[in-house]
């Protein structure tokens, strides 16, 4: 990633950055990134528990941050991980939780210009 795009703002769900911080974080020529999708999803769940709502309000956002991109004319990565992989949870929030970030992530990808699946280091383009 750093070596693709040198200047870049990283924005942590797992350093419990607030997504809303996001517009704040991009500094002027550089890349944002975004990562903990699946940990601003959870807070959205407890906070919401519509998943439809949720994912339109995802839907807008993810149309937001296209525009921002091409107004800004920088990129912003989303770095998304799989949550499930293949196994159902028995508790019915963590199903939700599972189901709702891989829609999720299926949005995201629609409005990509690049997807790239990385599993172990090693990357794939799919889009």
């Amino acid at each position: 990633m750093r070596e693709r795009n040198p200047k870049c703002n990283w924005l942590s769900a797992y350093n419990r950055d607030a997504l809303s911080e996001w517009e704040a974080r991009w500094e002027k020529d550089s890349t944002l990134v975004l990562e903990g999708w699946e940990n601003w999803v959870a807070d959205e769940l407890e906070q919401k528990e519509n998943s439809h709502e949720i994912r339109r309000s995802m839907q807008s956002f993810f149309q937001l941050l296209k525009e921002e991109e091409r107004k800004r004319a920088n990129e912003i990565v989303l770095i998304m991980v799989e949550v499930g992989r293949g196994i159902v949870p028995l508790h019915k929030d963590e199903r939700m939780l599972r189901d709702l970030a891989g829609w999720i992530a299926q949005d995201a990808a629609e409005v990509a210009d690049e997807v790239h699946y990385v599993w172990n280091g090693l990357a794939k383009k799919l889009k």
